[in-house]
């Protein structure tokens, strides 16, 4: 079976009734680990498995994957105590499972988990959340009628850094948001090796317009939602470009792109990602008319707009976590923020848990994650077709 089999083949959707239980039902004591499959045991899949596996409370209990080697490793990683299986239905039809976990190839996302909620699991689904505006609507909708949980993979919605950063932010520590510069810059081919030519598409899924939304959605989906989460709003346009310039191998995904997104009250927001320079790799710039916000992938800076006298700062209780500064600021150096971040990740996964546990919705949830959906389909869509796309024209959330 073919990875796009995942989308191709097989019956109908489940019955929706199947998934409007009652939502007493969701409730987990500490004492029930809550059983998870995880779909697609591939790099990003087969990588949270050890993440699960540390998390009181969960137990990984079944493994999909349609690549046999995969699957093998899938179930390697919970120490060969799941069930294994090829095709995610068989895996839904399992009474057993409480919740899946979706991280397979981006075209696949919105099928499986109309399926899974629509089956009674809870879901966790990799970012971007699906694609295509109609899909993206569906599956908002599925969610909120089912009773489940649903979860986006936007990690750093559960970084406690990230958490507070956006809190300083709506709090006015950088004043009026003026314009966001965001980049996920790498230096190489983002190819994975292929043990057999035939599986080049299923393996590489990414470098193909088939199963990928390519570096918008891959990369950018995940600083497309910090703008999302910090404006409380979505883009009103988007414009961009972008190009296979660099790496002539076949691929169909453009190895650059190039966007820039316009949110209410004027925020200009550029997101870039390159494979031919990773200058500065990940970063996030938020500026203010008071001051400058930078993050990468564990910490954070401020930066005060203008002069700033350092004494106002020595004693001072930093309003992000409430630490003191002790220490002078020489203008122009950024004042490093307290870090209290976990591997955001690994947090997310808990949080899923405690969301099931406690049946409350994810911060990450099916409407940010369709937003953050809806806003990486229109810069594909704006480089793709070489014009400025509207969201009140495309929008369907």
């Amino acid at each position: 079976m073919k990875r796009r089999d995942f989308v191709i083949k097989g019956s109908a959707a489940l019955a929706a009734t199947s998934a409007f239980g009652s939502v007493a039902n969701n409730v987990f004591s500490k004492e029930k680990p809550i059983q998870i499959g995880v779909i697609g045991t591939g790099s990003r899949g087969g990588g949270l498995i050890p993440f699960l596996n540390e998390i009181e409370g969960v137990e990984v209990a079944a493994c999909c994957d349609v690549l046999p080697f995969r699957l093998e490793n899938g179930l390697r990683r919970t120490g060969n105590k799941a069930k294994g299986y090829v095709d995610y239905r068989k895996l839904l039809d399992d009474k057993n499972i409480d919740a899946v976990l979706i991280a397979t190839p981006f075209a696949t996302h919105g099928k499986i988990a109309i399926d899974a909620l629509q089956a009674g699991k809870h879901v966790y689904c990799e970012k971007t959340m699906t694609r295509g505006y109609q899909e993206i609507k569906e599956l908002i909708d599925t969610a909120k009628n089912s009773g489940k949980i649903m979860q986006t993979g936007h990690q750093y919605h559960s970084s406690r850094l990230y958490v507070d950063v956006v809190k300083s932010i709506h709090e006015g520590k950088i004043g009026e948001i003026a314009a966001f510069e965001c980049q996920w810059n790498r230096n190489g081919d983002w190819r994975r090796a292929v043990p057999d030519p035939s599986l080049e598409r299923a393996i590489n899924w990414r470098m193909y317009e088939e199963f990928s939304g390519g570096l918008t959605a891959e990369l950018c989906s995940h600083q497309i939602d910090f703008a999302n989460w910090v404006t409380k709003s979505t883009p009103e346009r988007v414009m961009g470009m972008g190009g296979i310039d660099y790496w002539k191998d076949g691929r169909e995904t453009y190895d650059n792109v190039h966007l820039l997104y316009e949110y209410p009250k004027g925020i200009k927001a550029k997101f870039t990602c390159l494979t031919s320079n990773s200058k500065d790799d990940y970063q996030i710039k938020v500026m203010g008319d008071k001051g400058t916000l930078i993050l990468d992938y564990t910490k954070a800076w401020f930066y005060p707009e203008g002069a700033y006298e350092a004494k106002k700062l020595v004693g001072e209780v930093d309003g992000v976590s409430g630490a003191t500064i002790n220490n002078g600021w020489d203008e122009g150096k950024g004042i490093p923020l307290p870090n209290n971040h976990a591997n955001p990740t690994k947090q997310a996964l808990m949080d899923f848990r405690d969301s099931i546990r406690t049946n409350t919705t994810p911060i990450s949830n099916a409407v940010t994650g369709g937003k953050a959906a809806t806003a990486v389909q229109m810069g594909i869509d704006a480089m793709h077709q070489n014009k400025i796309v509207h969201w009140d024209e495309v929008s369907l959330i």
